[in-house]
């Protein structure tokens, strides 16, 4: 089998690949070394002018879908302020209905104290909600 058929240095010259001529001098493999620098520096050259107009055109489309997703989300945002206005609305009524009702004097029938002058005590206070049904 042939050891050459093997590898394709043309473009890519390294030590996978040495040329046999050239095995027993080490210039050789310097100079090997710069011409795969120079290749590589052409076509790093070659990729940054390839590549700048197709950068430029997904940061284009990239702009442009921002944009859109934008104005999709503006009425979307309206729809959620307003939904939020008449929720903490309703909170905000209910909240008040309910300090109302705990500020209201209790009826006559409870010995006649009011809620402000009952004392407080983890047992004979009602849970808000349960009106003293046990």
């Amino acid at each position: 089998m042939d050891q050459r058929s093997e590898f394709d240095d043309s473009q890519n010259p390294t030590d996978a690949a040495p040329d046999p001529a050239a095995s027993g001098e080490g210039g050789t493999k310097a100079a090997a070394g710069r011409e795969m620098l120079v290749q590589l520096q052409q076509m790093i050259d070659t990729l940054a002018t390839q590549a700048g107009p197709v950068m430029r055109e997904v940061a284009a489309k990239s702009a442009e879908l921002a944009a859109i997703a934008a104005e999709k989300a503006g009425p979307l945002a309206y729809k959620a302020a307003e939904a939020t206005q008449s929720v903490g609305q309703r909170v905000a009524s209910k909240s008040k209905e309910y300090a109302a009702d705990l500020r209201r004097p209790a009826p006559a029938g409870d010995g006649g104290e009011t809620a402000e002058s009952a004392p407080e005590t983890a047992d004979s206070a009602p849970e808000p909600g349960s009106e003293g049904n046990n």
